[in-house]
């Protein structure tokens, strides 16, 4: 997933346990003895009772904006007599245990983050357990988009978002990393419409609105995931294609037509594809991240079509998670850098072996601009890769430290190792680890004994648990952002003596730009100056939505007034997470908050739950 920083915000509901209500105020932590591993994030109590299989058979209802049917659980079964659950604004039916035995069930008190704990009855004997439910019109996990709100603007759509802990909330679950699952799925969705889920998909929409699905793999719950829409399918090869609305499939999938080299070249860096199939989603532009790992199908923002395959390195970011994530998990979202990290220097090398050299290089000064970024920001306590989430929502640790510093330790160890013998372990460490979870601690553990040997390794625990930046790291450059700045630096002078800037020679790439427009100094500017700019460059006005982020960034702090008109409508077009902070944060420290207030008042209806919740905190909206 691509880094953002999210608050969310998680509001109580009236309990219910067989239709009455409960006190269960304290729940148990999950706890795995065997292998040492403590979720503080899910009431599930794994080693007595874990679930294995679910068999989902749900309607989507678009009228009541729910989701509403019964999950059907296999059970791993230590001899328990009660078994737990997740849930968050969920109602709870009726549940069945065994062949069909009514059981009793207690919904326990609100969490702040955590929801509640469903607790059921069970006997030693039990191996099955059957949930009826219906979803909250409210479910963080869920998006409900209005015709007016897609591309094509001809029929709604849903999409899910389970990560981190958001699954609970249209499907009661042991909603935890530490465990995997298989699933299957029956879906009842709307005539018109096709389902599509992290799972065999159909390539064409069904007659009756009926959908089946089948994960024969073992994932984590938070990669379940669903959209209903008014997709088509376009294939790129035999093993990768694209969805989307059909005003958007052909510059889609011309966008992405490099998918199926790109697959070939991340199985010749680190083993063969293990999903089969690998797809793409394109959602409306309102999805508030930049690509979600689903496996199978990643869901990706429109913004990444722009007309040049010039941010192709997304799709680049969740392909690595085929192996990094989903393939080797991270066993508590504590151990979150384990994904991120690894995906990082992946798609990194990835971009490396088919843009050549410099474009990676642009990758990794991007990022450490970002991670910079975070480390200022991010309260001190979520600047370790490994960081205690007890008591706290994981999604506010979500930033660039997981992400870059992530991949900054995995390049030390690169440049300390060599790349060949550091390949060979990269390699070994997703073959030996597939389909299982990992924590922090394994992971060194396993790092000592196939890379490092009996070197002395206290510097792990400056790099991994320590927070701030480590001593040693190196901060990268670009021989492409050299040539960027004395551009920046020729500008200036230029504009200084009011004369008229000669524009670039050379066609710039999205990062190339973006690295310009970030160096403009706030001080230095003002509205005459970046309308000079404008006229010569028309960022206002550039179809690319990293581009336009990074100068309505400026233009806010700068009060260039002349780009509001523009910047507003980007503002209530897109729903992207990592676009709306630094904007709305830019808004509010130029003390221009009842522009920003007037802005989301209009765009809100556009965003996600996730995205509302993280601009409502930000703007101080009550």
């Amino acid at each position: 997933m691509k880094k953002t920083i999210l608050l969310t915000l998680l509001s109580g509901f009236m309990m219910y346990s067989c239709g009455k209500k409960t006190q269960e105020k304290k729940a148990p932590i999950a706890q795995n003895v065997e292998s040492k591993i403590i979720d503080t994030q899910t009431y599930a109590i794994i080693d007595k009772a874990k679930i294995t299989h679910l068999s989902w058979d749900v309607e989507v209802d678009f009228e009541q904006k729910i989701i509403k049917g019964s999950a059907t659980y296999d059970i791993d079964n230590n001899k328990a007599n009660e078994i737990y659950f997740d849930t968050e604004k969920i109602t709870i039916d009726s549940v069945y245990v065994g062949e069909g035995r009514k059981a009793v069930f207690h919904l326990g008190d609100q969490h702040p983050v955590k929801g509640k704990a469903l607790r059921i009855e069970i006997t030693p004997e039990d191996k099955k357990v059957t949930i009826f439910y219906k979803t909250s019109p409210n479910a963080n996990a869920l998006q409900w988009l209005e015709p007016s709100q897609t591309h094509d603007k001809k029929q709604p759509c849903l999409l899910t978002q389970g990560e981190a802990i958001l699954t609970r909330s249209y499907i009661p679950i042991q909603d935890t990393p530490s465990i995997r699952i298989t699933y299957d799925a029956k879906v009842k969705v709307p005539k018109e419409l096709m389902a599509v889920m992290s799972a065999t998909n159909p390539k064409v929409k069904s007659k009756d609105g009926m959908y089946t699905f089948k994960m024969d793999q073992a994932i984590a719950p938070y990669l379940i995931a669903l959209a209903v829409g008014d997709f088509e399918y376009k294939a790129i090869d035999q093993r990768t294609g694209v969805y989307a609305e059909r005003g958007q499939l052909k510059s889609a999938a011309w966008e992405l037509a490099d998918m199926g080299k790109m697959l070939k070249v991340a199985e010749n860096l680190y083993g063969e594809y293990p999903w089969k199939q690998y797809d793409v989603l394109i959602l409306p532009p309102s999805f508030p991240f930049g690509g979600m790992e689903n496996p199978r199908l990643t869901f990706a923002t429109p913004t990444i079509i722009v007309g040049d395959r010039s941010l192709t390195n997304l799709i680049a970011h969740e392909l690595a998670h085929s192996w990094s994530g989903n393939l080797i998990t991270n066993a508590t979202w504590d151990d979150f850098w384990l994904n991120e990290g690894f995906t990082v220097y992946f798609e990194r090398r990835i971009m490396e072996a088919m843009e050549g050299r410099e474009y990676a290089d642009m990758l990794a000064v991007i990022g450490y601009q970002d991670l910079e970024y975070a480390m200022r920001s991010m309260p001190e306590k979520f600047t370790s890769l490994y960081v205690d989430f007890e008591g706290t929502n994981p999604d506010d640790g979500f930033s660039a430290v997981p992400y870059d510093k992530g991949y900054l330790f995995l390049k030390m160890l690169e440049d300390k190792y060599g790349r060949e013998k550091f390949d060979v372990f990269v390699k070994k460490y997703f073959h030996d680890n597939k389909f299982q979870t990992m924590t922090t601690e394994r992971f060194i553990t396993y790092l000592k004994a196939n890379l490092i040997g009996k070197e002395d390794v206290r510097y792990l625990q400056e790099w991994i648990y320590a927070k701030g930046w480590p001593k040693d790291i190196v901060k990268p450059v670009s021989s492409k952002f050299i040539l960027v700045e004395e551009q920046l630096k020729a500008d200036m002078q230029t504009l200084a003596t009011g004369q008229k800037i000669v524009a670039v020679k050379r066609q710039w790439s999205t990062n190339e730009w973006i690295h310009y427009i970030r160096l403009l100094q706030v001080a230095k500017l003002t509205p005459e100056t970046m309308s000079k700019l404008d006229v010569m460059y028309n960022f206002t006005n550039s179809h690319n939505a990293e581009i336009q982020c990074a100068w309505f960034e400026k233009t806010f702090l700068t009060k260039y007034e002349k780009a509001y008109p523009q910047a507003k409508k980007y503002l209530i077009h897109v729903g992207r997470i990592k676009f709306l902070e630094p904007l709305y944060l830019a808004l509010k420290e130029t003390e221009q908050i009842t522009i920003a207030k007037e802005i989301y008042k209009e765009a809100k209806f556009n965003y996600h739950p996730l995205a509302k919740d993280f601009v409502e905190q930000l703007l101080e909206i009550k």
